[in-house]
């Protein structure tokens, strides 16, 4: 997949882009919903002989015009949504700047330059994609901007349990723990990256060494509490629980910031300063204050038993599909 970061105004030209059948939207968390765009994308561009674009904005809109109702919290920072979207097997990704002049465009000025100027033949979006100044171009009316030379596909609302699949219900999921439900909305699980950082090591000395966790980008951290994770390290994956919190146990006076703290099974090696990406799967308890050590490494004990019983059962139902 090539990647092209374009900031308005723009120099490309028609004659040098590749027709293409183009997948519009933001594309926060790469969702089912999303996944169900790209892969409409997809099939036409097979079925044309054209190769497969994807154009997605950054930073959010909500970051440039201010809108306080719109999220701050991304479920997918960048890095992580140019690899997800390559998955799908984009051909083309074209990364806008979302800025105050990009966002002055006519709706007609979007298409004339975005789409009519990168050679896309066909464009695909959601029913509720808007473009233009104030959102005021949208997919029902798109043929008045295209005037022939730019067809496009209307993809509707995919919904769950009677509710629309949007980042919006995903983020809302996210802050109330409920990591499987995101699991099935994202149609993968949740994931963090970042870099294992020292901790104050005390659970190497309770029997429990744990891999300390800085985040390399701002995503949503779910609430505090103990998560049934798998995490991939130096190349290699391996189940374990994860702890988010302020460790109350230790801590009369609370930490400015929760700590993430993950103890990988059957795994012993030293890995300060790698890389790591954490998947999300399950949701075992909320963070809890013990009478001493004893009665929290009981708790710990009885963690790790809930999640390695999660992840024999689900590799068995997998076995079974």
């Amino acid at each position: 997949m090539k990647t092209i970061h374009i900031s308005h105004p723009h120099t490309l030209n028609q004659k040098d882009q590749v027709p293409s059948v183009m997948a519009l939207g933001y594309f926060d968390g790469v969702h089912l919903g999303h996944q169900k765009v790209i892969d409409e994308a997809k099939s036409i561009a097979k079925k044309e002989g054209l190769a497969l674009a994807v154009m997605t904005f950054h930073p959010h809109p909500s970051h440039v015009l201010q809108k306080a109702r719109e999220p701050k919290d991304l479920i997918t920072p960048l890095e992580d949504k140019i690899d997800f979207i390559k998955q799908l097997g984009a051909d083309y990704l074209y990364i806008v700047q979302f800025s105050e002049s990009f966002a002055a465009l006519s709706p007609q000025e979007f298409v004339d330059q975005y789409l009519d100027e990168l050679n896309v033949k066909h464009a695909v979006a959601g029913f509720d994609f808007t473009f233009g100044r104030f959102g005021a171009g949208t997919m029902e009316t798109f043929d008045e901007y295209g005037k022939g030379r730019i067809t496009a596909t209307i993809v509707p609302k995919l919904s769950n349990q009677d509710r629309k699949v949007s980042s919006t219900l995903i983020r809302s999921a996210l802050k109330n723990g409920d990591v499987e439900y995101v699991s099935e909305l994202l149609g993968k699980p949740y994931q963090l990256r970042g870099i294992v950082i020292h901790g104050d090591k005390r659970g190497r000395t309770i029997g429990f060494p744990t891999a300390n966790v800085g985040l390399s980008a701002e995503y949503i951290i779910p609430p505090t509490g103990v998560y049934a994770v798998r995490a991939e390290v130096k190349g290699k994956v391996y189940d374990g629980v994860c702890n988010v919190g302020y460790k109350p146990t230790f801590y009369e006076k609370r930490p400015d910031q929760p700590a993430i703290e993950v103890n990988l099974f059957d795994f012993n090696e030293e890995i300060y300063g790698q890389p790591i990406k954490l998947q999300w799967f399950k949701r075992i308890r909320s963070e809890r204050k013990f009478n001493g050590i004893q009665e929290l490494t009981a708790q710990i004990s009885q963690d790790k038993e809930e999640a390695i019983q999660f992840f024999q059962d689900q590799h068995k139902q997998t076995k079974k599909i």
